[in-house]
């Protein structure tokens, strides 16, 4: 059995973009010169989504962490395990914590409410106060009121302790619609946190929502920072086995910034009664975990000469971007 919400979302393909777009008429140096490396480093950030969701992905994301194999994660504000993260941020203040905007909701049996409340954002809501699936949520979504909720996210992140290294989005949702788009980047420029931006990640519109991307270069500005490339397993790819995607992947890594996103948890009772076994459930994320803290994983790192990194540089360096205009 598949998850549709998450075969409609995870596809994450490999794509080589823009570190070295040009914005303002000058060539401008890779991603990796900015941040002090050679141009033809594979700079590797390891991230893992949905932190705060439930106990078992916290256990999973905090070994993840600690391993130093996975060196970010992104917290889902609206979900009931913001906490635990809270805490665990509090006694590992190096953490590299992010804020996982959330604006839908894709399982049947768990579900989640908006940070901001009904009255402020009922477009975001179905009819029992949830959020939507991305289906309808794509369909129905009132920018403004999105606006609010991502604010909200933040905000609450930072209530309970987290200084957010960087923002993305569950599901991807904001890359799909110019105003909700337009509002992500604002909220990465006005909070100081970089926002993850890959040119390829728009191809997923067309290909898997049926919705072509945004002009977005359009819509960047000089300070914006774009990673040069973003890949995550895909149920296809998982058919394989998690040792051979991975082994494929690293060994075609291209210099420049990849983001490696994973989805780690462990399998059990809460996992099985959230999501099942099924895609992106229970079993997968127990696999995912396994490899990606491996010391088969940690070896094929060193042998291809891939360097870990994590958001916090790429934060600096959007920092003094936004402090020099």
């Amino acid at each position: 059995m598949r998850c549709a919400g998450c075969l409609t979302v995870f596809f994450l393909v490999t794509v080589i973009c823009g570190g070295t777009s040009v914005l303002d008429g000058e060539p401008a140096a890779s991603l990796n010169e900015r941040l002090g490396y050679p141009p033809d480093a594979k700079l590797l950030i390891v991230h893992n989504d949905d932190a705060g969701v439930a106990h078992s992905v916290n256990t999973a994301a905090f070994k993840a962490l600690e391993s130093g194999l996975v060196t970010s994660t992104s917290l889902m504000a609206p979900c009931p395990w913001i906490h635990e993260v809270a805490a665990y941020a509090k006694k590992n203040p190096q953490a590299d914590i992010g804020v996982h905007l959330t604006l839908t909701c894709e399982w049947d049996n768990y579900r989640w409410k908006p940070v901001a409340g009904k009255s402020r954002v009922p477009s975001l809501m179905d009819p029992e106060g949830y959020f939507n699936k991305i289906q309808n949520a794509m369909a129905v979504i009132d920018a403004g009121q999105a606006e609010i909720e991502m604010r909200q996210q933040v905000e609450l992140a930072r209530a309970v302790g987290i200084e957010p290294t960087h923002i993305d989005s569950h599901q991807l949702i904001v890359l799909f619609r110019p105003d909700l788009f337009e509002a992500y980047l604002q909220l990465g420029r006005e909070t100081g946190i970089p926002v993850l931006l890959s040119p390829g990640l728009f191809e997923f519109g067309r290909a898997h929502l049926g919705e072509a991307a945004p002009d977005w270069e359009s819509f960047l500005k000089p300070e914006d920072i774009l990673i040069d490339n973003v890949v995550s397993i895909t149920p296809w790819d998982a058919a394989e086995g998690w040792p051979a995607f991975y082994q494929k992947t690293i060994k075609n890594l291209k210099p420049g910034v990849t983001e490696l996103i994973v989805h780690v948890g462990i399998d059990g009772d809460e996992m099985m009664g959230i999501a099942g076994d099924v895609d992106f459930g229970s079993s997968w994320r127990q696999k995912e975990l396994d490899y990606i803290t491996s010391d088969e994983f940690r070896e094929l790192l060193k042998e291809e000469n891939v360097k870990l990194i994590g958001w916090k540089e790429i934060a600096e360096l959007y920092r003094s971007g936004l402090n020099s205009r």
